[in-house]
């Protein structure tokens, strides 16, 4: 196996400060359900205010119920959560990591309040997704505004005060943990290839988001689509350089929903592959790039779904795992949040920021979004309030 060196630039650190004025950690994910009862109620969770009839839904849930109707969502984070305490406790740094969900059990509220009961005044959020985009960032901001109203209710704050004081670290989509984490994925799916197989086309795919989210999501920087365009190239080049010879590569997206009169981001990977064998390729890596973890869009869009498609259409594929808990997108988490805390320290004291490192030709996205930021619908506010953002809402 061709070791795992890159020419990525190496993250700062910051041990010697710790995690200070951070006293916990909130690990922020999408939730699951945990057994077949839980999944319908769990659905309605993530659609509400939508008006999505049940009977669409009962659709969705099948896909869960291919599962024996558990998501692998859960286990994927609680794995995470360990590993991150595992990187923390290497480096010297004694802070509790809590897990709190959007929409299903353990509730984000849930864990702010288990943070402030251990003594936590300051708590620095990391999200399990890694893109800038309504659903990926600004939603999951909204959650938390709304977790710690809930929280001030249940600890008997005067109204409109929060006990906590929750900040979060960036989009980090291309920083060098994440991607690295991605090339040695990419890398050693490439290696894993029968010998007697045509050199495979790289196919990065990511979750598919409204044409209208796509263009709201360029407030923060860069869309949605060039975020993953830009993290695409970085690995593309750094795995056809490891594998001594050129990648040719495509993004495409999975997991749309909404009404077919609705445009979303396209190629869906389906669509994608039979274009490919049709133009003649037949050996394809599928490459998660969109996602951290082997949760249920990549169990079942791709590990169902697009590689019954592939055999469908003779293709050879193979699926190049997500991030996971390998040890750069783990390291790279933990610089995260390192990083974030020297921003806060320096913002507190009125100093410049520290330098941030990034894999690729973005810069690094905010930690602290800007007025309109993300919204599901350019200059449409959602009429809810979200934290971690110079202008709550806006």
């Amino acid at each position: 196996m061709t070791p795992p060196t890159s020419d990525l630039p190496a993250a700062p650190t910051a041990e010697t400060a710790g995690l200070a004025p951070y006293d916990a950690v909130l690990l922020s994910s999408f939730g699951g359900p945990n057994g077949p009862d839980d999944v319908l109620p769990f659905l309605r969770n993530v659609t509400a205010g939508k008006n999505i009839p049940d009977d669409r839904l009962a659709e969705v849930a099948e896909h869960y119920h291919h599962f024996g109707g558990r998501s692998p969502i859960n286990e994927q984070n609680l794995a995470l959560r360990a590993a991150l305490q595992d990187e923390l406790r290497r480096r010297g740094l004694d802070v509790p990591v809590v897990w709190g969900n959007r929409n299903w059990e353990p509730y984000t509220s849930d864990a702010l309040a288990e943070a402030l009961s251990g003594g936590a005044r300051r708590v620095v959020a990391l999200v399990t997704s890694a893109y800038s985009s309504y659903s990926g960032c600004r939603q999951y901001r909204e959650n938390l505004w709304t977790s710690l109203d809930d929280v001030a209710t249940r600890a008997g704050a005067p109204a409109g005060e929060h006990p906590l004081v929750v900040d979060k670290v960036r989009s980090y989509f291309n920083h060098p943990g994440f991607v690295q984490a991605n090339v040695d994925a990419v890398v050693e799916a490439y290696e894993g290839v029968d010998p007697g197989t045509a050199w495979p086309r790289l196919v990065f795919v990511t979750h598919s988001i409204p044409d209208t989210m796509e263009e709201a999501s360029v407030v923060a920087g860069a869309s949605y689509r060039e975020q993953h365009l830009d993290v695409a190239r970085t690995v593309a080049a750094d795995a056809s350089r490891r594998l001594g010879r050129p990648v040719e590569w495509d993004l495409a997206y999975c997991s749309r929903s909404g009404p077919p009169s609705q445009p979303w981001l396209e190629p869906d990977v389906n669509d994608h592959l039979a274009a490919l064998s049709a133009a003649g390729t037949t050996s394809v890596v599928l490459a998660p790039i969109g996602f951290v973890s082997d949760h249920m869009e990549v169990a079942f869009d791709l590990d169902t779904e697009a590689l019954a498609t592939a055999r469908e259409l003779g293709m050879s594929a193979v699926r190049a795992d997500s991030v996971g808990v390998r040890e750069p997108f783990v390291r790279g988490l933990v610089d995260l949040l390192l990083e974030r805390a020297a921003i806060a320290r320096a913002d507190d004291a009125g100093l410049p920021r520290p330098e941030q490192a990034t894999a690729g030709d973005l810069p690094p996205f905010r930690s602290v979004c800007a007025p309109g930021c993300c919204r599901m619908r350019a200059g449409v506010d959602s009429g809810r309030p979200a934290a971690c953002s110079t202008d709550p809402w806006s």
